[in-house]
């Protein structure tokens, strides 16, 4: 399954979890896990709290921080920082399923994370 993701900033975090929810109910998966694959070298996928939209800012706040525009980066097409940021967060999570429901914590949501947009990105779901 797939689910397709258009962007509107170079960076955000959106938060996905209904989406795999219904992906989830979607397939008739009661229980197992789902794997969640991004095949982005400049995006990447997260699992934090969704409770709060301060965290989305707080985490993309220091990501820039920690990964600059401006770095005298060598790539020529200008994004390495997307790319590392990718490198940093990941291409992938897991989430258990029971009862037919992502087995997130209480505060948990999954993000998908852009850092080269605009963009319309896909987000690969399976099911074991």
């Amino acid at each position: 399954m797939i689910l397709t993701i258009k962007t509107t900033r170079q960076t955000e975090l959106i938060d996905i979890t209904s989406e795999v929810q219904e992906k989830v109910g979607a397939a008739g998966i009661s229980d197992g896990f789902c794997f969640i694959f991004v095949p982005h070298t400049t995006a990447a996928v997260t699992i934090n709290e969704s409770a709060d939209s301060s965290v989305k800012s707080d985490i993309l706040t220091i990501l820039n921080q920690v990964v600059p525009w401006e770095a005298g980066y060598r790539h020529l097409e200008g994004n390495s920082p997307a790319h590392i940021k990718s490198s940093l967060i990941g291409a992938s999570e897991w989430v258990a399923v029971e009862n037919g429901k992502l087995a997130l914590g209480t505060w948990q949501g999954i993000f998908f994370c852009e850092f080269d947009g605009p963009r319309t990105r896909k987000v690969h779901i399976r099911f074991f």
